[in-house]
């Protein structure tokens, strides 16, 4: 299984196979030409309210994880999908954060990846 990260700011590369947006907002600045995406999950995205309190915040990283995954419980099918695409190849999930260690889209490659055969 190929679960790979990239933030929507970087080039989009061949390599990269299929691209997801896991964000609930667009990323400011970016065209729908240069991010490339096959699909928008914004389904996926954590919601406003824990987005909000989160705030990127890295000392709350830890409970927002926790929230995060509460959220996403109700989201098997898609994320089913999501596996199943990554099995069959490449899988990028593209944010737009700063913080590449402390995102939502962090959390997500996570349970694509853990819960995968």
């Amino acid at each position: 299984m190929d679960v790979r990260l990239k933030r929507a700011y970087e080039p989009a590369e061949a390599a990269d196979g299929y691209r997801v947006l896991v964000d609930r907002l667009w990323p400011r600045g970016v065209s729908k030409e240069k991010a490339q995406l096959d699909e928008w999950a914004r389904e996926l995205a954590p919601s406003s309210e824990l987005r909000t309190w989160f705030g990127h915040d890295p000392a709350r990283f830890d409970e927002f994880r926790r929230r995060y995954l509460e959220e996403l419980a109700a989201h098997e099918a898609k994320l089913a999908e999501l596996r199943e695409r990554a099995s069959e190849g490449t899988l990028t999930l593209v944010y737009a954060a700063r913080d590449s260690e402390h995102n939502d889209a962090v959390v997500l490659a996570d349970v694509l990846r853990r819960r995968a055969g």
